[in-house]
């Protein structure tokens, strides 16, 4: 299972030479010009394209102020170190994430507001004085008048900032332990961390005529993403306020044809994204990886559907159903006991993996010279990164016993200081060794439903609750980037200062803003509008599990689907391993399970075409220099058409309000 072998043949080796320069400092006044930036230009589009269309910008928001910042330095007569390349990455990353902390928020006031929750009977829990931390109770004029600016919404947002504050504090803490341990004394090769790196290096290194290509690429993408932002996000923004029902060209988010093809395969899903931006995440992610995902979606959802149905295995499904209600009757019936099996075949994998690889060498390091903690590269002692990591989770248990006190206390503290470390340790480990973490699905929800059947918990607060049950073993590649770029960590520590209250004003500012310009979902978000209520339904009865004992998902999940699907998953991967393909195809397999033929199939075409057409016209080496730049410079189009529409959407309300 050497993930690295795969990629180094597909990316070349170079991308993986580590530079021996010394350790600089990446933190300065550009690192803050770019955090603004982010924050204030990128995060509201972010917001309204995942509104709208239901897709963020991914990535392309950090390759966006770096190359954006890159060339204006360059303008100047200056260039940005690696260093302040990669820190201006990190800070994007970390602040263009899903609409921020706030958009939790949102969406709280849609759920309480929903006839999902309406149907079961969660409304009056949500409502109660109890429960006023979570969302102002129905009726209260903060909903009524949707803003954030009401005493109402106080419990709620002092819970936010203080669980924020604690997971960030964790989450740095406790992965930067884990990166000394699996990467400096164990010296694991993490395959995909030099990924990121090389494109940092790629930029800081370029100056002058030779490298135009990049502006010229990003450019032709950014183009792209213009023409199909207007035709996607703005007209519907701009009909849609002066109009009852806004035009659109493309269906968003998808074209259905499941209601056409049931005469012949009765059950199936069929479908096609109309973002195609999907088309440009095919091109930058791994080949193998994304022919997997492809394979499986059309396998479950097409080719098995059916015969399941035949055999009235899925007996749910009825004549005339549509992609969302037959995907939520086929997951109850079957897919989703059969997902959670094959996902624990890499749960189960990653674990063996783990365990034997540490059995070898245990804490022993790799190469002769290792002296722990470097003062060059800016480490802090282990033992004050484990005590803040240990006073974060005692305060976050407390927190939460405060907030749900009938919840056994004993539990959150199995969560915070048992589970956590060890799950994220292995996770660390599996992402050092194959690029991939670790994950048992639905580790969270059993647990809160056999608090109910075994310990007498009785509510829905649970579900809402900042719980300390997480896995911090991806900051390890974060940490290893950092190495790889030779960035000090302490601008990490300074970028992280920076972020945390920066994303906290603009996500309330930006979700506050988009909330009072039309209810959210509404027709003015066909994406939520469209997905949401689906959401909503499978939170509803995962809630409602802990109210009464019983539940549908639970229900949904037997042994016996659970076993087929870790049967099936152990084959794919013994075939995969014995014939010696590729192991990226087999963990697309596993993702696949549960994806939409809808989303493979442009993402799938994207992969085809650059693997086969672009990448023998421009060269294998050339294409794949290109791939990110290019998705960065459409997803900017696209981030640039969706800030004009927040603008448009708020003039238009406002003269519609006006009295005058």
């Amino acid at each position: 299972m050497d993930i690295k072998a795969e990629l180094e043949r597909e990316w070349g080796s170079e991308a993986f030479a580590e530079s021996p320069e010394p350790f600089r400092d990446g933190f300065n006044l550009r690192s803050v010009v770019g955090a603004l930036f982010l924050a204030f230009i990128m995060l509201p589009g972010s917001i309204y394209i995942g509104l709208v269309a239901g897709e963020g910008m991914g990535s392309a928001p950090q390759w966006v102020t770096v190359i954006l910042f890159a060339e204006i330095a360059r303008r100047s007569f200056t260039k940005l170190s690696r260093q302040e390349i990669y820190v201006l990455y990190a800070l994007a990353g970390g602040l263009v994430s899903g609409g921020g902390p706030f958009f939790g928020l949102i969406w709280n006031q849609f759920l309480i507001q929903s006839s999902q929750a309406r149907f079961f009977g969660i409304v009056k829990d949500l409502s109660s004085p109890v429960n006023h931390w979570i969302v102002p109770p129905l009726g209260s004029s903060a909903l009524l008048e949707r803003t954030f600016l009401h005493r109402d919404w106080l419990p709620a947002i002092g819970v936010l900032v203080a669980a924020q504050l604690l997971g960030r504090l964790g989450n740095f803490t406790f992965g930067y332990t884990l990166f000394r341990i699996t990467s400096d004394l164990e010296q694991l090769p993490f395959p995909l961390a030099p990924i990121a790196a090389e494109g940092a290096t790629a930029l800081a290194e370029s100056h002058g005529g030779e490298d135009s290509w990049r502006w010229r690429v990003f450019s032709i993408g950014a183009a792209i993403g213009v023409f199909f932002g207007t035709l996607y996000l703005m007209l519907p923004t701009v009909t849609g306020g002066v109009m009852n029902t806004p035009v659109t060209i493309l269906p968003i988010p998808f074209i259905d044809w499941t209601e056409r093809i049931q005469k012949h395969l009765p059950a199936a899903l069929l479908g096609l994204n109309t973002n195609i931006g999907a088309v440009f995440v095919g091109f930058v992610l791994p080949f193998w990886l994304v022919v997997g995902s492809f394979i499986s979606s059309i396998l479950t959802h097409i080719v098995a559907t059916p015969i399941l149905y035949k055999y009235h295995v899925l007996h749910t499904w009825k004549p005339g159903m549509q992609t969302i209600a037959t995907s939520v009757v086929n997951s109850l019936d079957y897919w989703m006991g059969f997902g959670v099996g094959a996902s624990l075949v890499v749960a189960v994998l990653g674990l063996f993996l783990a365990v034997r690889t540490f059995g070898k060498s245990g804490f022993a390091p790799k190469r002769s010279g290792y002296s722990g903690a470097s003062k060059e590269r800016g480490d802090f002692p282990i033992p004050l990164a484990l005590t803040l990591w240990f006073v974060s989770t005692v305060s976050l248990i407390g927190l939460c016993h405060k907030l749900v006190p009938t919840f056994p206390t004993w539990l959150l503290a199995a969560y915070g200081l048992a589970w956590t470390p060890l799950n994220s340790y292995v996770s660390a480990r599996m992402i050092g060794l194959t690029g991939q973490g670790i994950g048992f699905p639905y580790l969270r929800e059993a647990s809160f439903v056999l608090s109910t059947r075994l310990f007498g918990y009785k509510g829905i607060s649970i579900w809402f609750a900042p719980i300390p049950l997480n896995d911090w073993g991806g900051m390890t590649q974060f940490f290893k980037e950092t190495t790889l770029t030779r960035t000090r960590i302490t601008s990490l520590v300074k970028a992280e200062l920076l972020v945390f209250p920066l994303l906290l004003v603009c996500s309330i500012l930006f979700c506050g803003l988009l909330w009072k310009v039309a209810p959210v979902p509404s027709a003015a978000y066909p994406f939520a509008a469209k997905m949401w209520p689906l959401n909503a339904m499978y939170t509803c009865m995962w809630t409602t599990a802990t109210k009464t004992g019983k539940s549908f998902i639970l229900d949904a999940i037997s042994w016996q689907k659970v076993t087929a699907g870790f049967c099936v998953g152990s084959t794919l991967y013994a075939v995969t391993a014995l014939a010696r393909l590729p192991m990226l195809l087999f963990y697309g397999m596993i993702g696949g399970i549960g994806a939409w033929p809808h989303a493979t199939l442009l993402t799938f075409g994207g992969a085809m075409l650059g693997r086969f057409y672009f990448s023998r016209r421009f060269g294998k080496e050339q294409w794949r220099r290109y791939t990110p730049v290019l998705s960065a410079g459409f997803f900017c189009g696209m981030g640039l058409i969706g800030m004009l529409c927040v603008g448009i959407a708020m003039i238009v309300k406002s003269v519609v309000q006006a009295a005058y």
